[in-house]
C-alpha cells in the first residue's frame, strides 16, 4: 500500500478516486469508465509533477526520510553482481547499520558500502535505523583499507540520521571512529564516489563520504545537523523545524550551487519511493560516469584531486 506524506494529500484524493473506479468497474456493474479513469490519473500526475517541481526544503526533508524509498539493500541487489558481504570491525564486534563487501559493478569488481535503515520495524531494528555505532565506522575503515590494498574503487551509499548518539557509542570512542573513518577515505589511492539516497546526516554520513565525487538523489538531504536539531539549539522549540531546513540549506540543489556535491541524480516524477527500479537505474548511471571521469589518475592524483575538492568548498565559500 503506498504511503502518502501530508503534503501529497491533493494527489491521494485523485488517486483514490481512481481507484473507486476501478473497483467499480471490476464489480461487473457495467459502469463505461475508462474516460473517466484517464482523466483522473493524467490530473493526478499533472498534481505529482507540479507539487515536486516546487518542493520546500522541509518538504524535500520528508520525502528523503520517506521509509518508501529505496534503501542500501535495494541499491546492492539493483546495481550490484556476486556482492560479498563482511561483517565485524575486528576490534569489538558486528554493526549491521552500516554494511560493505565487494560486488562487481557492471562487469568491474568494486568495494560498495553504506548505511541500511531497514524496510520493516524487525529490519529497522535489526538495522538501528542506519545508525551507526563506533564498530559500524571501524568496519567500514577496515573494508575501504582492504579496497585500497586490492586496488578497488570505493562506492559508498548514504543515508542516515546521524551516528548513534547512545552513551555505550561514546564510551567505545565514537567520534574516533567516525574521524578513522574519514581519514580512510581521504587515504585512499583508489577512486571512491558516495551518493547520498536518503539522510545525509552529520558526521555518521561524511565518514563515509568524504569522496572524489559526491553525488546527492534530487530529494536527498545532507546536512551538519538534523533541522529539529538546530530547531532545538537556535530556538529551543523542535516546531521551528521548518524555519531550520529553509536556513540551513540542506536541499541537493543548494549544495550543488554552493560547490558542495558534484552532480545531482534526477529521481522519478513523486520521488524515488514512487518507482525504486527507475531511481536506482539512474544513481547507476551516475555513478558510472563518475567512476568514469577518474578513470586514469594514479593513487597520487587521486587523492590529491579529492584533497583539492575539498579545500576548494572553504576557498570558495
Amino acid at each position: 500500500m503506498r504511503s502518502y506524506l501530508d503534503f501529497e494529500k491533493p494527489v491521494a484524493e485523485l488517486e483514490a478516486k481512481v481507484e473507486e473506479l476501478r473497483a467499480l468497474a471490476s464489480s461487473g456493474e457495467g459502469v463505461a469508465i475508462t474516460d473517466e479513469v484517464q482523466r483522473l490519473e493524467a490530473k493526478a500526475r499533472e498534481a505529482l509533477i507540479a507539487l515536486y517541481t516546487n518542493l520546500t526544503p522541509w518538504q524535500k526533508t520528508l520525502v528523503a526520510r520517506h521509509p518508501q524509498r529505496p534503501h542500501f539493500a535495494d541499491f546492492t541487489r539493483g546495481l550490484f553482481e556476486d556482492f560479498t558481504p563482511l561483517a565485524g570491525d575486528r576490534k569489538y564486534g558486528e554493526d549491521e547499520a552500516i554494511l560493505g563487501g565487494f560486488a562487481r559493478f557492471r562487469g568491474e569488481a568494486v568495494c560498495v558500502l553504506g548505511h541500511e535503515k531497514g524496510s520493516s520495524t524487525e529490519m529497522r531494528i535489526r538495522h538501528n535505523f542506519g545508525m551507526a555505532r563506533p564498530e559500524g565506522y571501524r568496519k567500514a575503515a577496515r573494508i575501504m583499507e582492504l579496497a585500497d590494498r586490492f586496488g578497488l574503487p570505493v562506492i559508498s551509499l548514504v543515508d542516515t540520521a546521524g551516528a548513534y548518539p547512545g552513551i555505550g557509542a561514546e564510551e567505545r570512542g565514537q567520534a574516533e571512529a567516525i574521524a578513522r573513518s574519514t581519514d580512510a577515505c581521504l587515504s585512499l589511492s583508489v577512486p571512491n564516489v558516495a551518493l547520498v539516497i536518503g539522510e545525509g546526516g552529520s558526521g555518521g554520513a561524511i565518514a563515509i563520504a568524504t569522496a572524489n565525487k559526491v553525488l546527492m538523489m534530487e530529494h536527498a538531504i545532507y546536512s551538519v545537523i538534523s533541522p529539529e536539531g538546530a530547531a532545538s539549539i537556535l530556538w529551543r522549540d523542535t516546531a521551528k523545524a521548518q524555519d531550520a531546513a529553509t536556513n540551513m540549506k540542506i536541499t541537493a540543489q543548494d549544495l550543488l550551487r554552493f560547490g558542495v556535491i558534484d552532480a545531482i541524480v534526477k529521481e522519478p516524477a513523486g520521488g524515488a519511493h514512487r518507482d525504486p527500479d527507475a531511481a536506482v537505474a539512474a544513481a547507476g548511471d551516475a555513478i558510472a560516469d563518475a567512476l568514469s571521469s577518474l578513470a586514469g589518475l594514479d593513487g597520487a592524483q587521486v587523492r590529491k584531486a579529492r584533497r583539492d575538492k575539498f579545500l576548494a568548498i572553504g576557498r570558495s565559500l
